[in-house]
């Protein structure tokens, strides 16, 4: 099939690709001419496992092209809306500019028939006031939804072979068919893998995500609050979590706590889902979720105060080694990453903050230039007078105590994601410190 996606940031840019892989002919479209440079190039513009392999295979067979012109996007059958809605400023409110822009800049473009699909995370009642658009235009198109479920580390894995698909549908029968005919076809090869379908209304697609957001949020804030009381009671949360976990009614999953969720979707999504619900009166219904972002929050708050104890009160000065700056590990991705901020607090605090991660430096360092960064985990530990691991990356994680050892001036290391070996690392002569475990 021949198909748009307008917006290759994250999702936009992995959608293309692996729609181009899977043997669609994909035109990928962007305002940022560099950015679309670096993907005609083959060239991923962030860090995401896979996705450098199949941008060069794809666009070699001429299946994946790219362009800043939305004129290139005429002709296609199935039109994808992958732009950003980030938080707006000075509210909890999505942002919907680019949304907005995306599909007016689309309309004089479409044809009879044509679908565009949304897959940016909005508040619900969006769709329906896009398909209203599309309807005025008088281009015959429709419009439907279809939320994406990627985990950043993972998601071309996600998309090509995705574990569910959702279709939000227009709500006249002959365009839900037309509409559902046509997904079906770009979706042929998941769906061929007996793929679970979910076929709904807009709202309910809508819903889907920001409800699947907030529940994985609440459930890590969750175990975070008992890390909290656990710190006070001299429970272990690692075995609680386990004890819990192997309930088959509340699994283990996300039930691992620390220094808590970060990234460009949680935060700013359940921000969102509240100012939407208030705005729909129901403001009552996800208040909860204000408090899953505040214990959140001072997860992060914990992990300075934890450091500011080790060092005796007194930071100024000291050289803190942070280990990890993404917000998760096979990411470069540091938007409302706890690791960052924890670093950027020790910083303003006084102390010497030395950086490093596997992926996120670069990104990093344009943000906060004031860190000071050593892409070699040896030079970060060099003289340290206390080690922070933050981001849980494989070579934090699995990181030889005893070799660390010799390399810092005071051998202590708060576990900010309860990652490590306890026992290995007290045993190698660490001071041992973690979250909610005494």
């Amino acid at each position: 099939m021949k198909l748009s996606v307008i917006g290759c940031g994250y999702l936009g840019a992995v959608h293309a690709a692996s729609m181009a892989e899977l043997g669609h002919d994909v035109i990928g479209i962007d305002i940022d001419q560099a950015k679309i440079d670096a993907l005609a190039a083959g060239k991923a513009p962030f860090f995401e496992p896979g996705l450098p392999e199949i941008l060069t295979s794809a666009t070699a067979t001429g299946r994946l092209r790219f362009s800043t012109d939305l004129a290139d996007a005429a002709g296609s059958q199935v039109h994808f809306i992958a732009v950003g809605t980030p938080q707006k400023r000075g509210s909890y409110a999505a942002d919907l500019t680019y949304v907005n822009a995306a599909l007016e800049g689309l309309l004089p473009y479409l044809s009879d028939g044509d679908l565009v699909v949304g897959k940016s995370t909005v508040p619900v009642g969006t769709a329906a006031d896009l398909a209203a658009k599309v309807a005025a235009s008088g281009s015959g198109a429709m419009l439907a939804w279809n939320p994406e479920f990627l985990r950043e580390g993972f998601a071309v894995q996600d998309t090509i072979s995705p574990d569910r698909l959702v279709y939000g549908l227009p709500p006249e029968p002959a365009q839900a068919e037309a509409s559902k005919a046509l997904l079906d076809a770009v979706y042929e090869s998941a769906l061929g893998k007996d793929t679970p379908l979910v076929v709904t209304d807009y709202a309910t697609a809508e819903l889907v995500k920001v409800s699947a957001n907030a529940f994985l949020a609440t459930k890590i804030s969750f175990i975070n609050a008992m890390a909290e009381i656990a710190e006070v009671t001299g429970a272990d949360v690692t075995q609680l979590s386990t004890a819990i976990g192997l309930d088959d009614r509340i699994g283990w999953k996300f039930l691992k706590a620390g220094v808590g969720f970060g990234g460009g979707c949680l935060p700013k999504d359940i921000r969102a889902f509240t100012a939407r619900a208030e705005e729909l009166g129901r403001g009552e219904s996800v208040a909860f979720l204000k408090e899953v972002d505040a214990i959140n929050l001072r997860r992060r708050q914990r992990v300075v105060d934890l450091a500011v104890e080790a060092l005796g009160g007194q930071v100024n000065g000291k050289k803190i080694a942070v280990l990890g700056l993404a917000f998760k590990p096979h990411s470069d991705d540091i938007r409302d990453s706890p690791a960052l901020d924890v670093a950027v607090q020790l910083k303003g605090r006084g102390a010497n903050v030395v950086a490093t991660d596997p992926e996120a430096i670069h990104t990093a360092s344009r943000v906060h230039p004031q860190l000071t960064y050593e892409a070699d985990p040896a030079a970060a530990l060099q003289d340290a007078d206390l080690v922070v691991l933050v981001t849980e990356w494989d070579e934090f994680r699995y990181m030889d105590p005893s070799w660390a050892l010799p390399l810092v001036k005071t051998p202590t290391i708060i576990d900010g994601r309860n990652t490590l070996d306890a026992t290995a690392w007290r045993a190698a002569g660490w001071t041992y410190i973690s979250l909610g475990r005494p």
